[in-house]
């Protein structure tokens, strides 16, 4: 007798104040099988899911588990059930330990049962290569760091159905081919997997089927393997979409902003600070850094963006003035930008509008003598709603309303627009769907021809082949040469991200 399937979502809808973001979605995923959520951002994806792990209900519809009708109530319940969920926003208090936010999720019988959960943990983060440590606090780990601890808290539940959020949006090659392992074993064992991701190649090589949704409706389904990732790609935007390209690489002499030897002892004890980084940025010119989380990369934004001002002096030069004791603030009154690692809570106050948000990186335009322009200020905000497609109710929307990929689209268009010498920018296509990625990648290229510096700190090497001009690459706090993106490889730069370009790799004492 053939299995009724898993889980079943029966003509189920949702809608928020403005916006239908489900309109009569039906789903079925078996048992050891792998679904594909495919759509772009504001497809309605992480609403469903939510849905299906309780954080949401159904305004109507229903969903079955093992062929019989249920309500899941809150997340606890689904967990119960054996239902786990890594989201692409992190779940996780930044003041405790690693430790203590993954038993904040296992309920008391599950916890007794386990016995020693630090023990438990470090064996799944050897085991799966994820290289999370029980001790640290969260507010230490840099974002693919947060991302694993999730993956963990997951792993350690006997999970009957996986829900994955963009699980490798910030995993090197290498981990993601041990996530995938992983998410293979447990299909053997029978466990389902919901995997929805904006990397096309990962969902045609590890999914059984893909489920595409557009505009909140079910507009397709395929089987991945018997796809590219260009046709996914098209049934997702549509036909006349325009799509990632290669662009023609500059060169250029005009050094804008320049570090010299920078060294800077770790912000917090888990880190490996910064030694003797010394690079220059052209203007016209992007400049690519590679490299896994946790090597410095937060100690480098800082320290460029002026969040962190301990640089000493003539290790941060900016049109040859030292700038390595200035601000933010002061940084972008002269002309500098920044798109943070973090969208909400960093790039984004979350309980503020988007008109708000706005102000906050333009006040130096938009306010005189401390009397905002409210007309200029709204302006500012529909043209780069408008101008970057961000899918949201209007300019006043909450920040934490938005998808994560089209506040990206949002926090991005407000710095380019800020962006009038030097762009600081760090995963800036993280959790993005192909065509707003692509978008992204257009915006970015036409700040460089306009003549502005930009640099891109990011761990996805394709993307930084795809338009960066310059590479190089960090490891525990050093930096590699420069070299022109056309005289190197992904493999040679594969090779200098795992430390080959140095002999030294001790970092500097925090």
């Amino acid at each position: 007798m053939k299995q009724p399937p898993l889980i079943e979502l029966w003509n189920v809808s949702k809608a928020f104040p403005g916006v239908i973001a489900n309109d009569k979605v039906d789903l079925t995923l078996h048992e050891g099988e792998i679904l594909a959520l495919l759509g772009e951002n504001g497809a309605g994806k992480s609403t469903l899911v939510k849905m299906i792990y309780g954080v949401n209900q159904p305004d109507s519809g229903a969903i079955l588990w093992k062929n019989r009708e249920i309500t899941i109530a809150s997340p606890s319940q689904a967990r119960h059930m054996g239902i786990g969920m890594v989201f692409q926003h992190f779940s996780v208090f930044e003041t405790l330990t690693v430790q203590e936010n993954i038993e904040l999720a296992l309920d008391k019988e599950f916890r007794t049962k386990i016995g020693d959960l630090r023990k438990h943990i470090l064996d799944i983060s050897k085991k799966y290569d994820l290289h999370v440590h029980p001790e640290r606090y969260v507010h230490s780990l840099s974002i693919g760091e947060r991302q694993r601890v999730e993956i963990v808290r997951c792993l350690i539940q006997n999970v009957k159905l996986l829900i994955l959020d963009e699980p490798t949006s910030v995993l090197t090659p290498i981990e993601v081919k041990g996530l995938f392992g992983v998410l293979r074993s447990l299909v053997k064992e029978g466990c389902s997997i919901l995997f929805i991701s904006h990397k096309l190649k990962e969902v045609t090589e590890l999914c059984d089927r893909a489920l595409i949704l557009r505009g909140g409706k079910v507009s397709g389904e395929c089987i991945p393997a018997n796809e590219t990732a260009e046709s996914i790609a098209r049934m997702m935007v549509g036909s006349t979409a325009e799509l990632s390209e290669s662009y023609p690489k500059k060169s250029s002499q005009s050094v804008t902003l320049q570090t010299h030897q920078l060294t800077l002892p770790s912000s917090h004890p888990f880190g490996c600070g910064l030694t003797n980084i010394t690079f220059e940025l052209n203007a016209g010119e992007i400049l690519g850094v590679a490299g896994v989380a946790g090597n410095g990369q937060e100690d480098l934004l800082a320290a460029l963006s002026g969040e962190d001002t301990r640089a000493k002096s003539g290790s941060i030069m900016f049109d040859g003035h030292d700038i390595g004791h200035l601000d933010a603030g002061e940084r972008r009154r002269r002309g500098m930008a920044y798109v943070p690692a973090e969208r909400l809570g960093q790039g984004a106050v979350p309980e503020m509008t988007l008109v708000d948000n706005t102000l906050l990186t333009h006040s130096d335009t938009l306010a005189k003598r401390g009397i905002i322009d409210h007309r200029k200020l709204e302006s500012l905000a529909d043209d780069i709603i408008s101008n970057n497609n961000v899918k949201c109710r209007d300019r006043n929307a909450q920040a934490k309303s938005l998808s994560g990929g089209n506040l990206q689209k949002f926090i991005i268009g407000r710095e380019v627009q800020k962006a009038s010498r030097v762009l600081i920018c760090a995963h800036p296509t993280w959790g993005v769907d192909i065509g707003a990625a692509s978008a992204i990648h257009r915006q970015i290229i036409a700040l460089r021809d306009a003549g502005a510096a930009v640099i891109v700190i990011s761990e996805d090497i394709d993307e930084l082949f795809v338009i960066c001009d310059k590479l190089a690459v960090l490891y525990e706090g050093q930096l590699s040469a420069t070299v022109n993106t056309e005289q190197t490889t992904i493999e040679e730069i594969g090779k200098w991200i795992a430390g080959s370009f140095i002999q030294n790799k001790e970092c500097v004492d925090a």
